[in-house]
């Protein structure tokens, strides 16, 4: 029986360098190229449409680095191979549970190395579920995410994030001080999201834990949180049993 096909995601902001990987792939028969990105905004945003199951991934890049892009990624996820110039981010691409890490430039019995450890391992299992949280936290949940400031792309870590709402069909995260705009849909968001720092509170909204400042129950069994940025939201009555006990209640 033949070997599932491999598709892979090229980023990376010099176009020789992915040229090189094209020339080089193209020796696999098994590996597909589904895409390209030249920075890692426009990265974050091809995973989201094409669902690789590999990306090659600089680590240098305008806008936000290789690092950020794969600290963005919740679960199910690509497999990363890191591919830059420089040995310094060895230990940050493992702690981000990289599949492998090649220096530039890369050659072929390197790459072919690395493609065989893509192999061994099971690649994704498709899109994110738009479901509630799940029970168990996701093997790699995000730790940064990016998020547009106008014509802007910010790097946000997973502490500053006040909470996620949706509204007028655009994804919104909060901080303390101001609101952003998203990519990913919230039910794209909520499969991954790490439950023991985010809760669904309504079906527009994700709360950080630990911006709850106070949370009121009602007699109807509905509630209301009051977060740290001075907000004050709804709990649905589904959602209030789950948001008490994961704080603690």
């Amino acid at each position: 029986m033949s070997s599932p096909r491999i598709r892979v995601l090229l980023v990376d902001d010099e176009q020789p360098a992915r040229e090189r990987l094209r020339q080089l792939l193209a020796a696999h028969p098994d590996v597909e190229v589904a895409g390209e990105a030249e920075d890692g905004v426009q990265a974050a945003e091809r995973i989201g449409e094409l669902g690789p199951d590999l990306v090659f991934l600089d680590i240098q890049m305008p806008g936000a680095s290789g690092l950020d892009v794969a600290a963005s990624l919740g679960h199910p996820r690509p497999a990363i191979v890191f591919c830059t110039a420089f040995d310094q981010y060895a230990v940050d691409a493992f702690e981000l549970s990289a599949t492998d890490y090649l220096l530039k430039p890369v050659n072929r019995a390197r790459l072919a190395a690395a493609l065989e450890r893509v192999r061994q391992a099971p690649l994704r299992t498709g899109a994110a579920r738009a479901v509630d949280l799940p029970a168990d936290q996701p093997a790699l949940a995000p730790t940064r995410f990016l998020a547009r400031r106008g014509a802007r792309y910010l790097v946000v870590p997973a502490v500053e994030v006040v909470c996620f709402a949706f509204d007028g069909g655009v994804t919104r995260l909060l901080t303390a001080t101001e609101q952003l705009t998203m990519q990913p849909t919230l039910a794209q968001l909520v499969a991954r999201l790490s439950p023991g720092q985010f809760c669904q509170i309504s079906r527009t909204v994700v709360v950080n834990l630990d911006a709850v400042r106070e949370a009121r129950p009602f007699p109807d069994g509905t509630g209301e949180v009051q977060l740290s940025n001075g907000m004050k939201l709804p709990v649905t009555r589904r959602r209030w049993r789950t948001l008490f006990d994961r704080l603690g209640g």
